[in-house]
Order: structure tokens, then C-alpha cells, then sequence
């Protein structure tokens, strides 16, 4: 067996320990050779950057795998999935290897959403999730919500449903390390928006929202911050949840709801794209 096909096994089976254990990294791949190119450097090679630093591969430069290296936090701080980049973007000091031309891929698990409560408005948001591409865990203390004849269609079974005995561990378990995942607050009362909120946030998740009045979820945080909650974390939670497109509808809500947690997912601005021409 070649060198490079062991390599590429290797990089494949790391890709997927990097997805089971929902940690992130960078693949980068080699799409233009310098003028000058060396013995080992060729187009399509390959080299895999764990966000812990650890490293797999090599562009046949080990100068440049050093400057990819050092660049990767960069772009898993952004909110590109993809990305080409000349290396005089990245380290102008390589003089020799300006024109090289490389593609930044994200490694991640794909994103998820937990809702917390499964009445009219968190079934809508549950089935919308999963049909953007969201997996989704819908979560609830009463079973008659989360029954699975609920949820027969064919996208519909994607979704995870979960009977909660208690609010606040369904909630740590569901959220897990929190990379990638929003978290809607749906459910009937104070009480249940209390443990959910308290578990969230102690989770730190991508997003946090929260359903109600504003009195409703002011009563909430108000009472978490008593108990000396994060003030940062819970300056993000945004609450009422959702974007404002007058939605009177479950599925109305559902949709203002999924539309912020894409707006931030995404980096959007929630403003009409046809502002500019208005302006």
C-alpha cells in the first residue's frame, strides 16, 4: 500500500473520530502548486487540523503545513463551511509560495437543534428544523407529546423525541458540549422555562432562545440571575425568541423562531435583502 493511501485512510478515519466526539477541524487541500514546486508537494494533498492542534498530513512544505497551523483557530472562528485562500493572505512572509491557492474546509458535526417543549409551537419548530437539516431533539415531561405516531412522516422520524423526568438532565444530556447546537425554549410555564434556561446555560450552546412575553421571560432570567447566573451568558439569550414577521401561528412562530437561529448561525442580519435598494 502507497504512502499516500495509508495517509488518506488515516485522514478519514480521523475526520470521523472528529465528528463522533463533536470536535471541530479544518481540512486543507492543496489546489495550485508554487512555480518551484518541491519533490513532495502535490495538487490535491492534504492536511487535517484538529482544533486541539493536533495535525495529520502534509503539502510536501512543512513550512506552509506551520502557517496553516497557526491559521486554523482563525477560520473556525468564522462562519465559513468553505473557503480558497492565497498564501500571501495568510503568510505574506512565505515570498516564494505567494501564489499558492488552498481550500479551508470545515470538520463538524451537523448543527443541532434541542427544543424544550413539545406543544403546537415546539412540534412546528421540531418538523421545520428537520427539514432545513437540523437533527433535531425534541424534548417534553408529558409522553401524549413526544408519541412517535406524533411524528410518522418519513423527515418527521429523523427527529429525536425525549420524555423528561426531570427538566434540567434531559436538558444536559440532550445539549452535551454544546458545539453546534441551539437550544429553543418552548415550554408551557415559569417553572419549566427555569430548568431548561438553568441547564442551557450551564451547557453553553451556540444559541439560546426563550418563548413568552417580555414580562414572562424578564420574571425568568430575573430570577436566574438572582441565584448568580453567568450575566454575560444570559445577555445572550435572546428572549422573547425570534425573529419579528408578525406570526400569529404556531407555524408562523416556528418560523420567526428558526429564522433568528439561522440569522445566527449563519452571521445574517435579519434585514430584508432588498434594504440597499429602499436606501
Amino acid at each position: 500500500m502507497s504512502v499516500d493511501k495509508t495517509e488518506a485512510q488515516l485522514i478519514s478515519r480521523t475526520i470521523i473520530r472528529v465528528l463522533n466526539q463533536g470536535l471541530a477541524a479544518v481540512l486543507v487541500t492543496l489546489m495550485k502548486l508554487p512555480p518551484k514546486p518541491s519533490a513532495d508537494s502535490r495538487v490535491g494533498s492534504k492536511i487535517l487540523v484538529i482544533e486541539s492542534g493536533e495535525t495529520l498530513g502534509t503539502l510536501g512544505m512543512s513550512e506552509l503545513d506551520e502557517a496553516i497551523a497557526r491559521q486554523t483557530h482563525k477560520f473556525l472562528s468564522s462562519r465559513d463551511e468553505a473557503k480558497t485562500f492565497r498564501v500571501e493572505e495568510l503568510a505574506p512572509d512565505l515570498k516564494d509560495l505567494q501564489d499558492v491557492l488552498l481550500l479551508f474546509e470545515r470538520i463538524e458535526a451537523e448543527p443541532r437543534l434541542v427544543v424544550a417543549g413539545a406543544g403546537h409551537v415546539g412540534a412546528s419548530l421540531a418538523r421545520l428544523g428537520a427539514l432545513v437539516g437540523y437533527r433535531v431533539t425534541l424534548i417534553d415531561d408529558r409522553s401524549e407529546f413526544v408519541k412517535r405516531e406524533l411524528f410518522s412522516s418519513e423527515k418527521d422520524l429523523s427527529i429525536q423525541l425525549i420524555l423528561a423526568e426531570g427538566w434540567s438532565d434531559a436538558m444536559r444530556e440532550a445539549i452535551g458540549n454544546g458545539r453546534g447546537v441551539s437550544v429553543a425554549i418552548v415550554t408551557r410555564g415559569h417553572k419549566q422555562d427555569e430548568d431548561c434556561l438553568r441547564a442551557a446555560i450551564a451547557t453553553n450552546p451556540n444559541y439560546i432562545g426563550m418563548i413568552g412575553s417580555k414580562r414572562r421571560t424578564n420574571i425568568v432570567l430575573a430570577k436566574l440571575r438572582e441565584e448568580g447566573a453567568d450575566e454575560d451568558k444570559l445577555r445572550k439569550v435572546r428572549a422573547p425568541i425570534g425573529l419579528d414577521i408578525g406570526a400569529i401561528s404556531p407555524e408562523e412562530v416556528a418560523l420567526a423562531v428558526l429564522a433568528e437561529i439561522v440569522t445566527e448561525r449563519r452571521g445574517g442580519s435579519g434585514t430584508p435583502l432588498s434594504e440597499w435598494r429602499r436606501s
